[in-house]
């Protein structure tokens, strides 16, 4: 019964052709790789919360009597309100390690379900992706947790003076949550624009000139998806895409060069047409015939026989 099976199903193909049915197929076995991967690793977070949420605290300058005596800045407390909130603070907190913690999982996943529309030697980038990919994502997420502290100072600079500020953890790990998921992706969009260039969709010309657009573009974006309102956030989370922009840019443009040094008519239209080369280069080995003004005998062949038709008609 095996056997049937196996010599009954359809043979993969080498340069990744599915059915619209085998693709949600395939994308859906992806999301539960990826999904299954999360809920593991959220499950180990929850036996580690308290560290974690330790951790995330630490920004926040308590009002204790020591720092009451000599005070260095704003101080906060933190306080839950209702029955439930620490227990949805610990799955907040337990869900977001859980993502941060599967990158390369779900980054691997990502990628393995575009690398069948590649061809078979572009594959190998999969392994490049993989190397720059997570290491990306973790760099953002380090650079969010040092901006936290300042953050953190900023937004208690707006509150009133002689009041002290009640936090609540559940909106205080709402922006922390925002800070490090954005900075983390925003990291990834250098490599998001690699894999276009590697999939033929955008060339590395293309980008450079897209260069204006995309400082302005990264500018409003590091404006918006920073919580604080101070400059030095911004500038922090756009000057590092920026950097990662042009070295993504850089790669592009040699990665197009080595392909017009193995095609060079791949930068050509549908309407252009390739050049022809039209030299006539000499055979080795053939022989020189020399013209003669007698027929041969084959040549005598035909003309007897047209005669001979004449006679017939």
């Amino acid at each position: 019964m095996s056997k049937l099976t196996k010599a009954s199903k359809a043979p993969k193909d080498p340069e990744g052709r599915m059915a619209l049915a085998d693709h949600l197929r395939e994308l859906r076995n992806r999301v539960v790789k990826s999904v299954l991967a999360i809920v593991v690793f959220t499950i180990i977070a929850l036996i580690f919360h308290k560290q974690i949420e330790t951790l995330l605290l630490k920004p926040i300058q308590r009002c204790t009597p020591e720092f009451l005596a000599a005070p260095t800045g704003r101080c906060a407390e933190v306080s839950t309100i209702g029955l439930t909130a620490g227990f949805n603070w610990m799955l907040k907190v337990a869900l977001t390690a859980g993502v941060v913690a599967t990158v390369p999982v779900w980054l691997y996943q990502l990628w393995a379900f575009v690398a069948p529309g590649l061809h078979k030697h572009e594959r190998k980038y999969t392994v490049i992706f993989m190397t720059c990919g997570a290491p990306l994502f973790l760099a953002g997420v380090g650079l969010a947790i040092m901006l936290l502290p300042l953050t953190v100072d900023v937004l208690l600079s707006f509150t009133p003076e002689d009041t002290t500020p009640i936090l609540p953890p559940a909106d205080y790990f709402d922006i922390a949550t925002r800070l490090v998921l954005v900075f983390g992706l925003a990291f990834e969009f250098p490599l998001l624009l690699i894999m276009l260039n590697m999939a033929g969709i955008v060339t590395g010309k293309r980008l450079l000139g897209w260069w204006r657009g995309m400082v302005m573009g990264i500018t409003v974006f590091a404006a918006f998806a920073t919580p604080s309102a101070d400059p030095l956030s911004m500038l922090a989370l756009a000057a590092p895409i920026w950097g990662l922009y042009f070295v993504a840019v850089g790669v592009a443009v040699l990665n197009d060069r080595r392909k017009a040094r193995r095609n060079p008519d791949l930068a050509l239209s549908d309407e252009e047409a390739s050049d022809v080369d039209l030299s006539v280069a000499p055979v080795a080995g053939a022989e020189a015939i020399e013209a003669s003004g007698t027929p041969s005998a084959s040549a005598q062949v035909p003309a007897a026989r047209h005669e001979q038709m004449d006679d017939i008609t």
